[in-house]
């Protein structure tokens, strides 16, 4: 079992019990009513009580008893440096088309770690494949009534998902989610779609089997992301893996779709949903608004195109019909989502004295033609925009930022690339920032 480590406090909210307390930044949490909490899930359930022992240390390494009394379920006010208290739960598969292994060497070490944690599933909505969970893991699921997680199925057939995780264990998926229904318990699913492998006739099954498991008002098997494998030039050369082509693209949606026709007969659900990036490699447009229903995987890439076009327009209406300066921005994105963001800037660009210009790029960093935004990196951006006029700045989705805020996924800062272009480098996040930077 691993340790369990104090929980250090990295920030306390305003007006909370905890300000009125005194506890400062640095302190941490051994125990709650005599107990140790191994994580975020842990804290929060003991926390509930209306009276609490807390065991602190500060940050002399003094230690302290600290008596509590409030409302039940009311929070104390705490946030900390990880969610996890007694270090990640580590992934055991191999699979081909993981994208930890398909960086280059030598970056920094976050980037490396492979979870599969169920606690950062159900806390975060991160994928698992269930692959190394102890019999301890699964009780606590149950008796915590940790739901919905979020799994990586990939393939119903025991030979095919053994093939695809390296894992001998992978065979049990099926049993696994009949587990999972016999506790009344829930799951969104993922699919990875590698071409010639689990495509085709393997694909339909995997939707099938998995449909079978959507029934009642609480089904097992919540729904479905169906999504294409993603390659990078510094992937082993042995993988046996193919790249979508946009005519492999078209074919999956097609059969997609297909099924999605029986599932709103039968399931009263699309239940099955392409992720976005299938109609952009295969040049067609994303479904309305009103396909994805209440958007259950966009997370995964399903409707966030449309969600963040829709999100878009209502802002659009209380857009001024002028600005009081002359303001030029670029907005540097993806290549993968030009067409599809080109209404945005023509909308932008009806407001007098601002003028913004889209640069979509695709990632010679990862080697890849079609690039989603969040996989563009600060090389990417320096070799794509160095030789631009940038006017008053670069409108930045935050998007590509992962450690901090402050670094792309190739290590390379924000101030750095803003150094190295000469021009303030803009982040935004979502709508409502890229609207305020733009007209204020």
């Amino acid at each position: 079992m691993n340790a369990i480590n104090p929980a250090k406090i990295t920030k306390i909210l305003p007006d909370s019990i905890a300000a009125e307390m005194g506890f400062e930044v640095g302190d941490a949490i051994i125990s709650i009513n005599g107990t140790n909490p191994r994580d975020l899930i842990d804290y929060q359930f003991l926390c509930a009580d209306e009276l609490l022992e807390l065991e602190v240390i500060d940050t002399t390494g003094k230690t302290h008893l600290l008596e509590i009394e409030k409302d039940y379920d009311e929070g104390l006010g705490l946030e900390f440096d990880s969610a996890l208290f007694d270090n990640l739960i580590q992934c055991n598969n191999r699979c081909p088309f993981c994208f930890i292994d398909q960086q280059p060497p030598g970056k920094r070490e976050s980037l490396y770690f492979k979870d599969d944690d169920y606690r950062l599933s159900f806390l975060y909505g991160s994928y698992l494949t269930l692959t190394n969970l102890s019999q301890k893991e699964w009780s606590r699921i149950e008796q915590m009534r940790l739901s919905p997680l979020f799994v990586s199925v990939h393939a119903t057939e025991p030979e095919i998902r053994t093939k695809l995780l390296k894992n001998p264990r992978a065979g049990e998926i099926l049993q696994q989610i009949t587990w999972f229904q016999q506790k009344r318990l829930q799951i969104h699913a993922q699919v990875v779609v590698c071409p010639g492998i689990n495509d085709g006739d393997h694909l339909e099954k995997t939707l099938l089997d998995l449909a079978s498991f959507h029934k009642g008002k609480s089904p097992a098997v919540a729904s479905v992301a169906v999504v294409p494998v993603g390659l990078t030039k510094f992937r082993p050369t042995e993988d046996e893996l193919i790249p979508v082509s946009p005519e492999k693209a078209a074919e999956v949606i097609q059969q997609v779709q297909n099924l999605q026709t029986k599932f709103r007969t039968s399931l009263k659900s699309t239940f099955a949903w392409l992720a976005d990036e299938w109609f952009l490699i295969a040049g067609q447009e994303v479904p309305t608004e009103s396909h994805y229903e209440n958007y259950p995987q966009i997370d995964n890439g399903v409707g966030s195109i449309r969600s963040f076009l829709k999100e878009f327009d209502l802002a659009a209406e209380s857009l001024p019909k002028q600005i009081s300066t002359v303001k030029k921005l670029t907005w540097v994105v993806g290549n993968a989502v030009e067409k599809a963001f080109q209404p945005i800037v023509e909308r932008l660009n009806k407001v007098e004295n601002l003028e913004i210009t889209m640069v979509a790029l695709c990632s010679n960093y990862w080697g890849q033609n079609i690039t989603v935004t969040g996989l563009l990196t600060g090389q990417d951006l320096l070799s794509g925009l160095q030789q631009n006029y940038l006017g008053d700045g670069v409108l930045l989705p935050a998007m590509m930022l992962k450690h901090d805020d402050t670094c792309f996924l190739d290590d390379m800062t924000v101030t750095e690339l803003a150094s190295e272009l000469n021009t303030p480098i803009l982040p935004v996040r979502g709508i409502a920032e890229l609207i305020e930077t733009c007209i204020k």
